[in-house]
């Protein structure tokens, strides 16, 4: 790599300090406050920033370890998980991920008279948008109907032009779910149903909450479930009094969030989940608090600076290849340890040569104090043969003393430089200079952070996009991390209820074209194959799904869609269920860290979560370990993730578990994986292409019929990876589903002519 023009330029700007991580020494860390150490990058790592271990150091006993009590997973009050929000109308827009005080792409799309009008106009829009989410956040249990929305507005029926828009906002908000969405109760029920027939291939969370609302809308909408439940990856371990999550399990913050809504709905009861998560090394020994947090402090720096490499100075290759997050990072630190390398050399150099100069200091003294011995005698000689006569004796002294005064004056400069040299000596032995960047315990932490990411993002980090794997930041909600008390299946329980569901059905093919689709499905009980005839689909299954290809499509996909699919990433997680008599652990803590011994191993049962009113434990597998142990028997798992807890607790601490379950999310037929990721030579457009409907034409007609919808977590650039995300996807297609088949009252913008076309959209966030 030596005179690579890139690597010079993240040497130069390791030096110059971007920002400032050249000056970084883990050894040399000051230890910092007990505020959370936060970055920006922060926000993108899912579930966590629950990393600072107790002050002491000792293993933890089952003796230390207090009673399970009744209320430690008790449901928190509104106060203790609703985050603060703006107040008012400021506060009912950013709870509905909407600017409070000007209009979204969509809604100027849809609005191009008032997004073209005066300022009063839009201010008066944003006004009553504003008020009628407000109305709807405040009971969400009724349905938000246009007669009460008219009456919120505080707009008389006379008003003609100023009615019509609060009919024209009501009906907008409605159709893409920012108002009468979850479960509520519908004032004015439809009495049968619209002539369209829509098809929802998947009974996740994003399948179920597009069905729902179509139904919502009066169309006749089904869904076909290969599985013989519903939830997709939503999924609750349940045997005995045991209950674990085997996929989704933490709700990430209530700010901003639909699952706020339905919460309050349909009661979904939700605790905080506790932030402090111990580590502890294979040995058993914890981390001291103060070392985690030094070396989390670097793992952010590292972060910080590869986020200026790539997006600052556009430096994302090396010798023609895209370098990965986890490359960058191994770059990096890589840089890092031969700057400290360097910094000893130069050190060790200084202070040789300053020994060298005080060698020959020490030299030159003594062949002074030599000379001065030598014309001291010689005097004394002198004045033995010649002291008789005054006179010789007041020569022989004026001719010596001038010799000896100035070999005084030499040795009382070579004394002063001396004393300079041994000063500066014993301030270079005082300062500690590392031999290393990262002693081998501090890469073991290191490690335990880049696990916790590699699990934030389902995948190895050296697969990750450098610069765009985090593109979704700015649009995290706020407020504590939560679980649900009942486990996380009661919210597609809750949204499946009323809808028409056929469970062990597994579609094989999907036909299309401008007057309809046709579903080929096959039923796994009984292998009979059933053909569905619809309007239109609204395909929701994983990616993972789509990426093997299970589902074919006639005509194939486009090239943009079908591109699309093989960049993005779809990556791994997977868990151990370990379900005890009692519980061994603190009650304190609801996750604690198993630091691994190397690099390679990172991701094994790097932690261990208990979110459960039961003695249950789920430990994670991420990254490349992830991968690994799906190959490996069920005992096997179980056994290492048991000699894992008793290097921890001791032997005697820790019994055998009653019950057991160990996740395979790749090697399901019906996911494929957990959760998108971008990799790299992928990006957020990549999203957006999958978000985009496949709206075919007829023979010799140019109009665009768009047939083929897309939801799921994997197609919300915004909210990939998250429960949230496939749920707002779910309500995305729902309207625009709606508005193909049933038209948009609220919009003077002729959909048939502006309609998506078999083409690659235009790359822009969904709202905002």
């Amino acid at each position: 790599m030596e005179g690579d023009p890139v690597m010079e330029c993240i040497q130069s700007q390791l030096v110059a300090g971007a920002p400032e991580l050249q000056q970084t020494n883990i050894d040399n860390i000051e230890a910092e406050t007990d505020e959370v150490i936060v970055s920006t990058q922060e926000q993108a790592i899912l579930h966590q920033r629950l990393l600072y271990a107790p002050e002491d150091d000792e293993r933890v006993s089952s003796e230390q370890v207090p009673v399970l009590m009744d209320d430690e997973f008790s449901s928190d009050s509104d106060s203790d998980i609703e985050p603060d929000l703006p107040p008012g109308l400021d506060g009912a827009a950013f709870q509905s991920r909407l600017p409070a005080n000007k209009l979204t792409r969509q809604e100027i799309d849809f609005f191009p008279d008032i997004a073209s009008g005066s300022q009063s106009a839009i201010m008066e829009f944003l006004r009553i948008r504003n008020k009628l989410l407000q109305a709807w956040l405040h009971d969400p249990l009724n349905e938000l109907t246009a007669d009460k929305a008219q009456s919120i507005a505080n707009i008389p029926h006379s008003v003609s032009g100023k009615s019509n828009l609060v009919l024209r906002i009501h009906g907008y908000l409605s159709r893409y779910g920012f108002i009468n969405f979850g479960v509520f109760k519908q004032q004015n029920p439809l009495e049968g149903k619209m002539p369209f027939k829509v098809l929802v291939i998947g009974g996740g969370i994003s399948g179920l909450m597009t069905a729902r609302q179509l139904q919502y809308f009066g169309l006749d909408v089904s869904i076909l479930e290969a599985r013989d439940r519903i939830g997709g990856r939503v999924n609750t371990f349940r045997k005995g009094a045991y209950s674990a999550d085997l996929g989704a399990m933490v709700v990430t913050g209530l700010g901003g969030n639909p699952l706020s809504v339905i919460r309050k709905q349909v009661g979904l009861q939700m605790s905080k989940i506790r932030r402090r998560c111990p580590l502890y090394y294979t040995t058993g020994e914890m981390v001291p608090r103060e070392r985690d947090r030094t070396v989390e402090l670097e793992f952010n720096r590292l972060l910080d600076t590869v986020s200026y490499l790539s997006h600052h100075l556009q430096v994302d290759q090396l010798n023609g290849h895209s370098l990965s997050l986890g490359e960058a990072l191994e770059l990096l630190i890589e840089l890092q340890e031969k700057h400290s390398r360097e910094k000893l050399k130069e050190h060790l150099t200084i202070m040789s040569s300053l020994q060298l100069e005080l060698k020959g200091i020490y030299t030159q003294i003594k062949e002074i104090q030599m000379k001065l011995k030598e014309g001291q005698e010689r005097q004394r000689q002198l004045l033995e043969a010649h002291g008789n006569n005054p006179n010789d004796i007041d020569f022989i002294k004026r001719s010596t003393e001038q010799d000896l005064y100035q070999l005084f004056q030499q040795y009382d400069t070579l004394h002063e430089q001396r004393q300079d040299i041994e000063n500066r000596l014993d301030e270079a032995e005082d300062t500690d200079i590392p031999a290393v960047y990262l002693s081998p315990r501090d890469r073991q932490i290191l490690d335990w952070h880049f696990a916790n990411l590699e699990f934030a993002n389902a995948s190895p980090l050296n697969v990750l996009s450098l610069r765009h794997w985090d593109q979704d930041d700015d649009f995290e909600f706020t407020g504590a991390h939560l679980c649900l008390r009942d486990g996380y299946d009661a919210l597609p329980k809750s949204l499946s209820k009323g809808l028409d569901i056929r469970l062990k059905t597994a579609v094989t093919a999907i036909n299309y074209s401008a007057d309809g689709t046709e579903v080929i499905a096959t039923s796994t009980e009984s292998g009979c194959t059933n053909t569905f005839k619809a309007d239109a689909v609204v395909v929701t299954v994983p990616l993972g799904v789509l990426k093997a290809g299970a589902i074919t499509f006639q005509p194939p996909l486009p090239e943009w869609k079908q591109q699309a699919i093989n960049d993005l990433g779809f990556g791994l997680l997977n868990k151990v269920i370990l379900c005890f008599e009692q519980r061994f652990w603190d009650a304190n803590v609801h996750l604690f860290g198993h630091v691994a011994s190397s690099t390679t191993s990172r991701g094994e049962l790097f932690m261990f979560w208990h979110l459960s009113f039961t003695p249950v434990l789920i430990a994670l597998l991420a990254g490349e370990d992830a991968v690994k142990y799906e190959s490996l028997p069920d005992d096997v798992v179980t056994a290492k993730a048991m000699a894992v807890l008793r290097s921890i607790f001791g032997d005697n601490s820790v019994p055998e578990p009653k019950e057991t379950f160990v996740t395979r999310w790749r090697g399901d037929e019906y996911a494929r994986g957990s959760y998108s990721y971008i990799a790299s030579g992928s990006s957020g457009n990549d999203y957006d292409f999958l978000a985009a409907s496949v709206s075919p034409t007829r023979a010799g007609s140019t109009v665009p019929r768009p047939r083929l919808f897309f939801a799921g977590e994997h197609t919300i650039r915004n909210y990939p990876a998250t429960v949230h995300g496939a749920l707002l996807s779910g309500l995305r297609e729902a309207g625009k589903v709606a508005d193909f088949l049933l038209g948009a009252s609220y919009t003077p913008r002729p959909l048939s002519s502006s309609a998506e076309v078999a083409q690659p959209p235009v790359t822009l966030s969904e709202l905002i």
